[in-house]
């Protein structure tokens, strides 16, 4: 499942998928994977994803629309 906001969150930084692979400490690859859907992401870089933009999971994958709870 391609999740979306990923993406947009990062655009909307105007950061690189280097730069946030870098912040979570994996490679461009898997962020990438993660970003296109392509790859599962483990719950542990979900969270850390969460932490990094501080939103939601919900939002990351779409359940809710409101960043925070």
């Amino acid at each position: 499942m391609k999740l979306t906001r990923l993406e947009d969150l990062r655009e909307e930084r105007k950061w690189t998928q280097k730069a946030v692979a870098s912040e979570l400490h994996i490679s461009q690859r898997a962020y990438s994977h993660y970003e296109n859907g392509t790859r599962s992401m483990p719950i542990d870089i979900l969270i850390k994803i969460a932490d990094l933009y501080n939103v939601s999971i919900d939002y990351i994958v779409g359940r809710t629309d409101t960043r925070r709870l």
